[in-house]
């Protein structure tokens, strides 16, 4: 019944066609968009990024060895302590003076929202809370902050960990950031939500979405190679200035979309705003699927043609075969940053140089919320110390990770197989139907 409903739906919506509309900085003369790529340039071989044909950028580069890797290229991660682990330093984001006085705007604000706006104002980081100070105290806001209280009352489960909910502002200070992947609902089963999009806490294997953007990963770059024990843990690039931004921040327990069209929305598309004015010297937007195609689509109509906006279909296994296996996002991503910002903005996707850990950065502090009506067992529940036995997902590509899969169906699954025996259980198959269907509002 479920294959008969999900084939009806991929059949009734038409395939998003993968497409990059991305522009030079004004004093540049490079081509835009995709379809004025040189033939020499979309068949660039991932090893030799840095050879753009006699750009400016490349005489201030030095090429990378022909059978380097990708994390030759990218050169050997910097040691670093403890402390400074989730802090992203990038030479070309100097941390601007922001004129925003933290203890005084909190001492402005009513008993009510100090206790409605406790998580923000204790796990925000400052550099996004300066810009979003007034969004949090808007209507909207403060009922959505209501809504979660009531369901934390009530006694939900709600993922992401209270504490780790603004996680992705404090690995990704508002500065660092040069690129931004938008998701849409945070992982509902237990231990694998923690505040960045796709991404999974330690021990968690990799679900399959996250799966099939490893693949499109390795197509742009051969030399990528997985975390160990098919790890899902992306924190190493939110340090490298991914931004990594659901649509919706919460979600109840096993119950995917739950907390969708309660205010997040709008709180996201503010982040989104945000840097897109504040990022002046340009950021790549990575949407894949329609309803993150409608969140950047603004950006697409900003006539200083400050950013690039690449977009493709969802990396779900109901979608992937669509077009995102071959999307070249990754590389296309770098392209557009050693253009702009030289070889320091280009971004290094690798993921194993780094000892992942499922904790917090270190300037987030370990938060309970005090909910007046809700007992303490209510909000232990929230905490982090959450089951390590939810079931693995394994709708995933068979043979050589996909690769020998036609280009008429983008490289990826044959659509007869595309689902498992686990579909119900899959968190990736839901989240595809409810992208075929949601829409966000105005």
């Amino acid at each position: 019944m479920l294959r008969s409903f999900v084939t009806l739906i991929l059949q009734s919506h038409s395939v998003l066609h993968t497409y990059t509309v991305c522009h030079s900085h004004p004093s540049n003369t490079l081509p835009v968009g995709l379809a004025a790529m040189s033939t020499v340039s979309r068949k660039r071989d991932a090893n030799h990024l840095g050879d753009n044909g006699g750009t400016a950028a490349e005489a201030e580069t030095k090429k990378p060895k022909p059978n380097g890797s990708i994390t030759s290229f990218f050169g050997a991660p910097k040691a670093r302590d403890s402390a400074a682990q989730n802090t992203t330093k990038l030479s070309f984001a100097p941390s601007p003076k922001v004129s925003f006085n933290k203890e005084k705007w909190v001492a402005g604000l009513t008993a009510e929202q100090k206790e409605l706006l406790k998580l923000e104002i204790d796990t925000l980081d400052e550099s996004w809370l300066a810009h979003l100070k007034d969004e949090v105290i808007t209507t909207e806001f403060l009922n959505l902050k209501r809504f979660l209280k009531r369901e934390i009352a009530g006694g939900a489960k709600i993922f992401p960990p209270l504490e780790e909910v603004y996680s992705w502002s404090r690995h990704t200070p508002l500065h660092t950031v040069r690129a931004v992947i938008i998701g849409q609902d945070p992982y509902h089963n237990h231990n694998q939500a923690h505040g960045l999009c796709f991404s999974v806490r330690p021990p968690m294997p990799a679900p399959p979405s996250l799966k099939n953007i490893y693949i499109a990963l390795q197509n742009d770059y051969p030399s990528f190679t997985k975390p160990p024990n098919n790890g899902g843990y992306l924190a190493p690039w939110a340090n490298r200035g991914v931004l990594m931004l659901n649509t919706c921040l919460t979600v109840r327990a096993h119950n995917a979309n739950s907390h969708a069209n309660q205010g997040w929305e709008k709180f996201t598309q503010k982040v989104i705003d945000v840097v897109a004015k504040t990022r002046t010297r340009g950021v790549v937007f990575l949407a894949w699927g329609k309803p993150a195609g409608k969140r950047v689509a603004h950006i697409l109509r900003d006539k200083e043609k400050r950013h690039c906006v690449l977009q493709s279909v969802h990396p779900s296994p109901l979608s992937a075969h669509g077009g995102f296996f071959k999307c070249g996002h990754f590389k296309k991503t770098n392209e557009w940053l050693l253009e702009r910002y030289g070889k320091d903005g280009i971004i290094d996707w690798s993921l194993i140089e780094e000892k992942t850990s499922s904790s917090p950065p270190p300037t987030a502090p370990k938060t309970k919320i005090a909910v007046a009506t809700a007992t303490e067992t209510n909000v232990q529940n929230n905490s982090t110390t959450v089951s390590t036995t939810a079931k693995a997902q394994a709708i995933v590509p068979k043979g050589d990770d996909g690769k020998k899969a036609t280009e008429a169906n983008g490289g990826g699954i044959p659509s007869s197989s595309l689902l498992s025996e686990d579909e119900d259980d899959d968190a990736d198959a839901l989240a595809a139907l409810a992208e075929a269907e949601y829409e966000l509002p105005n």
